[in-house]
């Protein structure tokens, strides 16, 4: 792939071929950013919404593809996504694991999974990219979860990993100022799981009961939050935004 040379903001979004990654890829790239999209098996996805994107304005997105289990491969993921364009202005952390793993279940490969998605592959990633970001005075947004704060039952190595990415949300902001801004966005029920098992319809009615705007959110609510972050807020960072329907509070 030969590098396209550009003057507008470039910004790489981890595990954006569907749901609320390519949200944000689509509210990024309607404010103006050429946008990249990581995927992983996804690649059908990712190259249908890089041609819908490309569509609407012409060489302004492009796919990569990468484990972001496979850590020694993350830098040169990060390299490739800067050769998109020639350069990287925004990293937005937000391909996930997501799965229950009860005490008395948990085994290596769940830590190793749960662990690499939501909290290593992100900080793998956010250090191959700072060189970058920093001669872009840039800015990484990642996506953390309400459950930071009040546990979600039986979802132990998620918990920990995504608080974990919360505690590094803020360091990364500390150490990578005054160049990099760092935040974070913090769902709550946005969209629910594929896997229908994971939150029956009676949990689902308590869970939207137990939200003071009694409903669900929707994909752009979070896509909504990370444009700010990325593009709106030049004197936030280190911050955690909820968008939770009020959750949070409730809890």
């Amino acid at each position: 792939m030969s590098t396209i040379h550009s003057t507008q903001k470039t910004i790489l979004i981890t595990g954006a071929a569907k749901r609320v990654g390519a949200a944000i890829a689509r509210a990024l790239h309607a404010a103006g950013a050429n946008v990249i999209i990581h995927c992983n098996h996804s690649r059908t996805d990712a190259e249908a919404l890089a041609t819908e994107l490309n569509l609407s304005r012409a060489r302004s997105a492009e796919v990569v593809q990468g484990d972001l289990l496979a850590t020694n491969a993350l830098k040169g993921l990060i390299v490739q996504a800067h050769s998109c364009f020639g350069r990287l202005d925004g990293l937005v952390n937000n391909a996930s694991s997501f799965y229950p793993t009860p005490i008395g279940t948990i085994d290596e490969d769940h830590w190793n999974e749960l662990m690499g998605s939501n909290l290593k592959a992100p900080l793998w990633l956010s250090q191959a990219a700072a060189p970058y970001l920093r001669e872009a005075n840039g800015a990484i947004v990642n996506i953390i979860d309400i459950h930071i704060n009040r546990p979600l039952k039986d979802f132990i190595v998620y918990n920990a990993a995504k608080a974990g990415l919360a505690g590094l949300t803020r360091s990364l902001a500390l150490d990578l100022g005054p160049e990099i801004r760092v935040n974070g966005v913090s769902p709550g029920a946005i969209i629910w799981p594929e896997d229908e098992a994971a939150y029956p319809p009676a949990e689902r009615e308590r869970i939207i009961q137990q939200t003071p705007l009694k409903r669900i959110g929707s994909a752009e609510d979070i896509a909504g939050a990370v444009k700010y972050l990325m593009l709106d807020a030049p004197y936030v960072t280190g911050q955690i935004l909820a968008v939770d329907g009020g959750r949070e509070i409730a809890l």
